[in-house]
């Protein structure tokens, strides 16, 4: 059952962030077997580790095409969920793509300076086929990639024996299906942190990218750290996590069902409620045990609500918004009527990876089909960092210009050679001395 505790009682290690072990020796040499042996190593851990190892790891794109096109005709309404959440998740993103402007100003007469926006050439994305492939983490990953202008978009994921029974690459039917929709340009049987060095430095088959996005397991997560350097990452994710803010007006029932429906993702993911109410702590409570007897996933659910969840009785909402920008949640919700107390309440927030604000907007919908990014950040880093964006696949590069007759130029030459002097750097000064 789900804990029930004061905000008084709560122990300073829930709002550290939270570590589960590190793989980091057995990513190391794995990662140092890719970079030096290519296709052969990853071939070597892809025997070792997955369900099949196929001879040839790039995927056909008429692979691709046919899955697509056999979702279409025997799971449409996933064919068109899976296109209507690409579509909201594309212009979200072209929207983001439009607040990083390009501009020249001239800050002194004859001085301009400016700043460009550039998309990488490549970038990796990585989406893992476990427990549960999850084919919107291919909408997340790659619509902002091609919002941003990528000219390619790689794909790695875990290798499936081809159906035929022949020695070819073949995925997951239902990601291929979601690679051929989202606009991917290679795909990849190629898994674990063997794929992230593989995309990191290049084999003979998989190209080097410029930035690897997307989730996996710890021991996909330490190849991303550390493979940064080598390329961009967008994050390092932990397990997931939800942390709700409830007043009296809150559904019970939907209360529980946001909480479990974090909680089935993985046995050590975190559910939390924070609420004034200690009689609506009892009926989430009670909610919870009764929807965990027909849920599905109840085996994983139970194990991260026993271990993990927990519901905080708190003296008021701003204490609420107080415990929760100290946790900084992946996801927070605000389970709040609209109104002048909600308003309140939502301006307190601010460290969060992606905020729900009201009773309608389920957490479930920006996991899925909102437009808003569901790769965001876990433990604790929303206090620095926000979510996969277009920004992840964009440079922001500056330029500079000067135009001789006008004296901006000459007093930056002067200012130039002083501080050049006194840094000791005679070269500096003597380069910027040049242009007077």
């Amino acid at each position: 059952m789900i804990r029930i505790q004061k905000a008084s009682e709560i122990e300073n290690a829930f709002f550290c962030g939270r570590d589960f072990g590190s793989s980091i020796d057995v990513v190391r040499d794995v990662l140092n077997d890719v970079r030096a042996n290519g296709d052969a190593a990853v071939q070597k851990y892809s025997k070792q580790f997955d369900v099949a190892s196929p001879s040839a790891l790039e995927i056909p794109q008429a692979e691709l095409k046919a899955a697509s096109e056999k979702m279409q005709k025997e799971n449409p309404d996933l064919y068109h969920a899976l296109c209507y959440s690409r579509d909201l998740a594309v212009r979200f993103a072209k929207k983001q793509r439009e607040s990083f402007d390009d501009f020249e100003v001239e800050l002194e007469p004859g001085l301009f300076t400016g700043q460009k926006n550039i998309a990488v050439d490549r970038a990796g994305v990585y989406v893992p086929a476990g427990r549960f492939p999850l084919v919107s983490t291919m909408v997340m990953t790659v619509a902002p990639a091609v919002a941003a202008g990528v000219k390619e978009i790689i794909l790695c994921t875990p290798p499936r024996k081809h159906p035929s029974g022949e020695d070819k690459a073949y995925a997951d039917e239902n990601i291929m299906a979601a690679a051929y929709i989202c606009g991917v340009t290679k795909a990849f049987a190629c898994g674990g942190s063997q794929a992230i060095g593989a995309m990191a430095f290049g084999t003979e088959s998989i190209p080097a990218v410029d930035v690897i996005v997307g989730p996996g397991n710890k021991f996909v997560a330490e190849a991303k750290k550390l493979v940064y350097g080598t390329v961009g990452i967008d994050m390092v994710a932990g397990p997931t996590e939800v942390f709700i803010i409830a007043d009296e007006s809150a559904n019970p029932e939907w209360v529980a069902a946001d909480l479990l429906a974090q909680a089935e993702h993985d046995i050590v993911a975190q559910p939390v409620l924070a609420l004034t109410d200690e009689n609506l702590a009892k009926r989430v409570s009670e909610e919870i045990e009764k929807q965990l007897e027909t849920l599905e996933t109840a085996k994983i659910a139970r194990q991260s609500i026993d271990s993990y969840g927990r519901i905080i009785v708190c003296s008021s909402l701003e204490e609420a918004a107080e415990l929760a920008n100290r946790k900084a949640p992946e996801h927070l919700e605000l389970a709040m009527e609209a109104g002048a107390v909600r308003d309140k309440i939502e301006s307190l927030v601010h460290n969060y990876g992606s905020l729900f604000i009201g009773h309608g907007a389920a957490e479930v919908f920006g996991d899925y089909a909102a437009g808003l990014n569901h790769t965001l950040p876990t433990s604790g880093s929303a206090r620095f960092t926000g979510g996969l964006s277009v920004r992840v696949f964009l440079k922001t590069v500056t330029t500079l210009r000067t135009d001789a007759a006008k004296e901006g130029p000459a007093n930056s030459a002067k200012a130039a050679g002083i501080l050049g002097d006194a840094e000791g750097l005679a070269g500096h000064a003597r380069a910027a001395r040049f242009r007077l």
